[in-house]
């Protein structure tokens, strides 16, 4: 069998779409916008990101049917899933959630406590070194972080379960009780990477217990199958195979290299990634180590500069516009923005952008910085040019770090994402800022490719990871 189905969970919008394996090629896909914050203007001013899992259980489930509806008669193998790291949702003892999903970009743990520091200051300071084989340092939005805050505001209930919202799908999927896998532990900060277990000392000194979380499996295994109820609602074969959901950040890698020694891979999207693929563990302050699908690691400088970045630029132009001018129809102000950058000269004329918006993982107060500025290089197209090199810079920075720490240099630069895809002026810096020509993935949406390919090694059509992207990803280039 070669046919599969992968779902992406994301924060932004939701797809679901249909896998040849045989000819690696994407033959239905369906994205809905994920519209189910719950905020209100005054909880999103205080950095609140909270969410209507149910009604993102519910756009899965829709994006399912039609895509099982496309598919016609054609026999499916299996479902993967993936999406949104980090978050989570709070179950009681029956499996229901207690109040809404908590997403990454959640900074409720960087609030003060009555002691004077932040909450992630407090973490810190109770469990020191005990973070040193998490692969990441503790921060606002994580799971790990999320719970000591419930606990230390008296609102974790005892008996409580914490699980990530792709996990959370997939129990719903199959009428099963949450579980999850090292890819999608690991980013909770308080799982020990190289036991590839929760790590049950920082746990404890945290004030937590290890009930809380879910029970970890190897990833590309079988969850469960999909339910009578969920068959009905969606027309997917009784019992059809569902994986163990995967971290979003390993699928994409996997549907994106086919080499995994010689790639580096950029993935812009609401945020921003660069991973490369490491046999052994590397520890480089600054930078992710996380699980991969495969025995190995991803060396992931992961952070919030990305497309949000840009989108910050777009949206100042459009309250000008709006506030001085009164326009209300505005055109396509990304593609102009791009235009009159593309005017501008590399290294705009000096003007320098450090598109910090939104802090990063390590200094979450950091704000973004503008210098060099005069009074002939102050304008959009010189703003626009500036803010993308400096995405650029930053991720150059990274790959620098991970070079100092023993990574050898990579050949090959692969970039994905819609912030990047969308973007030729950004490619065209990238491959200028890395000195390597940027291979673009074929498919556009690779997290969900990724899932579905983790379905496959899970119905045993691919021994790992590795092998169903060689094969398959080598197949899709070869038939673009």
């Amino acid at each position: 069998m070669s046919y599969y189905i992968g779902l992406d969970l994301g924060s932004t919008s939701i797809t679901g779409l249909f896998l040849d394996t045989h000819s690696g090629q994407v033959t239905i896909s369906e994205t809905v916008e994920n519209k189910t914050c719950v905020n209100s203007p005054d909880d999103l001013a205080r950095g609140r990101s909270e969410w209507d899992i149910e009604r993102m259980v519910g756009l899965c489930l829709d994006i399912l049917s039609t895509v099982v509806a496309k598919c016609g008669a054609v026999s499916v193998a299996g479902l993967g899933v993936t999406g949104q790291m980090h978050g989570m949702v709070l179950l009681d003892a029956a499996g229901q959630p207690i109040r809404p999903f908590i997403g990454w970009q959640d900074r409720r743990c960087e609030e003060q406590m009555s002691g004077g520091g932040s909450f992630l200051e407090e973490m810190v300071a109770l469990s020191g070194e005990g973070f040193d084989r998490s692969g990441c340092i503790p921060a606002t939005g994580y799971m790990g972080s999320t719970l000591f805050w419930l606990a230390q505001s008296d609102l974790l209930p005892p008996g409580s379960v914490a699980c990530f919202a792709p996990d959370y799908l997939v129990s719903r999927l199959c009428g099963t009780k949450p579980i999850t896998d090292p890819t999608n532990a690991a980013s909770a900060g308080v799982f020990d990477v190289l036991k590839s277990c929760w790590n049950s000392e920082l746990i404890s000194s945290l004030g937590l217990g290890e009930e809380h979380f879910a029970e970890v499996y190897p990833s590309c295994g079988i969850a469960g199958k999909a339910s009578a109820a969920v068959s009905q609602a969606t027309g997917l074969t009784g019992g059809l195979p569902v994986a163990i959901a995967c971290g979003d950040n390993q699928a994409s890698f996997a549907a994106s290299v086919t080499d995994c020694a010689e790639s580096l891979l950029i993935n812009i999207g609401t945020g921003g990634q660069i991973s490369t693929f490491v046999a052994e563990p590397i520890w480089c302050n600054g930078l992710d180590l996380r699980p991969f699908l495969d025995p190995g690691f991803l060396l992931v400088g992961a952070g919030l500069c990305g497309g949000r970045a840009y989108r910050a630029l777009r949206d100042f132009m459009q309250l000008v516009g709006t506030e001085l001018f009164q326009v209300v129809q505005m055109p396509d102000l990304y593609e102009r923005l791009n235009q009159l950058a593309t005017g501008v000269p590399p290294g705009a004329e000096g003007l320098r952008c450090e598109p910090l918006f939104a802090g990063s993982r390590q200094e979450p107060q950091r704000r973004a910085v503008w210098s060099g500025m005069s009074e002939t290089n102050f304008t959009p197209g010189h703003l626009a040019r500036a803010l993308l090199e400096g995405l650029a810079a930053h991720f150059n920075r990274q790959y620098e770090q991970m070079k100092q720490a023993g990574v050898a240099d990579r050949t090959v630069l692969v970039g994905s994402g819609n912030g990047v895809r969308k973007n030729p002026l950004l490619r065209e810096i990238l491959s200028a800022s890395f000195e390597l020509p940027l291979q673009m993935v074929s498919y556009s949406e690779e997290a969900a490719v990724g899932a579905a390919l983790c379905a496959a090694v899970a119905s045993g059509e691919f021994a790992s990871i590795q092998e169903a992207s060689r094969a398959v990803v080598a197949r899709s280039e070869a038939n673009r």
